[in-house]
């Protein structure tokens, strides 16, 4: 990270010291954040927590992930925060010791607040950083990206089940190494951010990649109407899964905390095993073709979800996670060339509006869970992957090198 900045280094190849370093700060910042869900039937003891409270820490947290996020990235579009991302970090920090030391529900939503809020200050930027750092390879450079979060929120549930189960929710305290680490390697990539965009401006005349603007106004607005309901329909399913899928085969299989959270923890991993394939594949052959696979391909398997055993639960849950997750990247590279120019705004936007949707989808599942069963609401969501149909009617981009 050190690298002296040269005007090939930072816009013409692609800088993977940089991306990975994002990438594994990805990774510690998620696995923070995936240790809220993972505490749920904790806390839901402790607590004696309805289903309904359940959903409202998730919401809580997921809002404040995701309201500020469209601002952050239209005011560092305009203005660039190479330390930004430290500064979030920091938020999280706070929040995750807060959290340890809580004693009632409302000290648990704060704390979720914080955590959350240095999430949106994180995601927007990052997302920026990585485009900078992909030297046109849009795809690859988010896929790497998201890859580090993918894996991180599939640590988490598994550090709960070894750490917190066993030793309780004053342990989360021992996370905050964890955040402190990010801090210090979010730092360092500031200062290269920092140098990238003196070359950059340095250099105004030259641009590594530019979209054909062959669209109206009118219909680039439907074309992300239509990806705004495909994160919809794939993050009410994967909350779903990540905010009560413990529940779900604990009640139906009788498994023990620590039994669901390996199953949480299987599933998770395939996430991460699956979100590598979206970016490069989209890279080759379009982002259409790959979103179309990642909505609509989850849904045999999530149709069948609710009708399994627990050994075909287990095998269902790796499909479902490996397609699902190739959507994410695809989809926010497939906006950024949609509306090019605007990589904050629009990552922003897309981590925003699926950070809500994650909250929202477990708020009303958690209410819809305490009317009725959480079987009931898996067998409710198993149809969310059949709106992926609606890719057919986005239009084909195509993206020139100059």
């Amino acid at each position: 990270m050190n690298t002296p900045v040269s005007l090939n280094s930072t816009v013409e190849k692609t800088v993977f010291p940089i991306l990975f370093a994002i990438s594994f700060s990805h990774l510690l910042n998620d696995t923070i954040q995936s240790l809220i869900p993972a505490i749920y039937p904790i806390i839901k003891n402790s607590y004696h927590l309805s289903f309904s409270q359940i959903g409202l820490i998730t919401l809580t947290f997921q809002m404040a992930a995701s309201l500020f996020q469209p601002f952050v990235g239209m005011y560092t579009d305009k203005k660039p925060q190479p330390y930004s991302l430290a500064i979030g970090m920091g938020f999280t920090l706070i929040g995750l010791v807060t959290l340890s030391l809580s004693k009632d529900f409302y000290t648990v939503l704060i704390s979720v607040a914080l955590v959350g809020t240095g999430s949106s200050i994180f995601h927007p930027e990052a997302s920026r950083m990585a485009h900078a750092a992909s030297g046109g390879r849009r795809g690859l450079a988010q896929s790497i990206f998201q890859l580090g979060g993918n894996a991180g929120s599939s640590i988490g549930p598994l550090l709960a089940a070894w750490i917190i189960v066993p030793n309780g929710q004053v342990s989360i305290i021992w996370f905050s190494a964890i955040a402190l680490l990010a801090i210090l390697i979010l730092s360092r990539v500031g200062k290269w951010y920092k140098a990238y965009i003196v070359v950059l401006k340095a250099k105004q005349a030259l641009k590594q990649q530019s979209v054909t603007a062959t669209f109206s106004k009118n219909k680039v607005i439907f074309s992300v109407v239509i990806l705004l309901v495909l994160i919809f329909s794939k993050y009410f399913y994967m909350a779903s899964l990540t905010s009560y899928f413990t529940f779900y085969v604990i009640d139906k299989f009788h498994v023990s905390v620590q039994g669901s959270q390996i199953y949480l923890f299987v599933f998770l991993v395939s996430v991460a095993a699956g979100t590598l394939i979206g970016g490069p594949v989209g890279d080759r052959f379009g982002r259409k073709y790959v979103i179309w696979f990642s909505i609509l391909g989850t849904a045999p398997f999530a149709l069948l979800l609710p009708y399994a055993n627990l050994f075909w639960t287990g095998i269902l849950v790796v499909p479902i996670g490996m397609i699902l997750a190739s959507a994410f990247s695809a989809i926010l590279v497939y906006a950024q060339e949609l509306i090019p120019g605007k990589v904050g705004l629009v990552s922003g936007l897309f981590f925003g509006f699926a950070f809500g949707m994650g909250g929202i989808g477990s708020a009303l599942l958690g209410k819809l869970a305490d009317g009725t069963s959480i079987g009931y609401v898996f067998h409710i969501c198993s149809f969310l992957p059949l709106i992926g149909i609606l890719t057919a009617f986005l239009p084909n981009i195509e993206t020139k090198r100059k």
